[in-house]
């Protein structure tokens, strides 16, 4: 029988006060240096990042920490919100002062790297924007500046499985190449978080638009770098580079050979991508 192994990342939970009302957080943690937040994308979990929590060159350079949404993963809603009132939709506002909150809570300091994808990746290009001077800089992966359609009514209706429509809809936004144990580990965290998956997608594809307010980004202050797979069409490289050339000063990388979920459908393929990403930033960020 073959001795158990445990792994070195660290579960934990801490409640934040967000828009008035407390939070039960779930995060995991490794790892020590500057600090690295990964945030998940829309309807999925911190599980998605785990090959990076268990990457041990990256958590020799880095603390690295991911946390859930409420509603996603670990980390319920509040109570104190009677969320079961009302229909889940995602805003910037709660994104930002949740992060703010678990920032301040885990002492991530200013030389914090924030990295998200999909909808956390939009958020990516927000906090560029407006809080330049609490993040040494910032990796949007899978944004856009505006990325509308995803926000549909037939999600809640009887006839569909919500759970497997969007989950079968992301496999087809993941490289055909990518190992198919973890392309279907992928299709099955997106089973788990259908209610959550539509809420998120209210941010990423109706309230998210940056368009006339890309050049209020300064990545002399916060450096922004743009990942997007070959094989994603939501948004499409193409729209993720037009969003980055109206960025003074921003990057764009087509990452070659995979789709639009990097992290957790080919990590070994994303992980030289993700570490020239962080080597960018930590070269052109001012100092603090």
């Amino acid at each position: 029988m073959a001795a158990p192994v445990f792994s070195e990342v660290i579960g934990r939970y801490v409640t934040v006060e967000v828009a008035g009302a407390p939070y039960k957080i779930f995060f995991a943690e490794r790892g020590e240096g500057p600090p690295l937040l990964l945030q998940h994308a829309g309807g999925l979990h911190t599980h998605q990042w785990r090959h990076a929590l268990e990457d041990d060159e990256l958590t020799a350079r880095h603390r690295v920490v991911a946390f859930d949404l409420p509603r996603h993963g670990k980390s319920d809603p509040s109570p104190a919100r009677e969320w079961w009132k009302e229909e889940y939709r995602l805003t910037g506002a709660f994104l930002r002062e949740l992060t703010l909150a678990m920032c301040d809570a885990l002492e991530l300091d200013e030389q914090t790297v924030y990295v998200g994808q999909g909808s956390a990746g939009n958020f990516a290009l927000e906090l560029a924007r407006s809080e330049a001077d609490r993040f040494r800089g910032v990796v949007a992966m899978e944004a856009g500046a505006h990325t509308p359609g995803a926000f549909v009514d037939w999600w809640q209706h009887p006839h569909a499985n919500a759970a497997e429509v969007g989950a079968t809809a992301c496999w087809d936004q993941m490289a055909p190449q990518s190992p198919d144990a973890e392309r279907w580990a992928t299709w099955f965290y997106y089973t788990q978080g259908s209610d959550a998956f539509r809420g998120d997608l209210y941010y990423y594809a109706v309230e998210h638009d940056l368009r006339e307010r890309l050049g209020e980004i300064d990545t002399a202050r916060c450096p922004v770098v743009m990942l997007t797979g070959e094989y994603a069409y939501v948004p499409s490289p193409q729209l993720s580079r037009a969003t980055a050339e109206q960025i003074p000063g921003a990057h764009f990388v087509e990452l070659k050979g995979i789709g639009h979920f990097p992290m957790s459908e080919n990590y070994p393929v994303f992980r030289p991508y993700l570490l020239d990403a962080l080597a960018r930033i930590h070269a052109e960020a001012p100092a603090r």
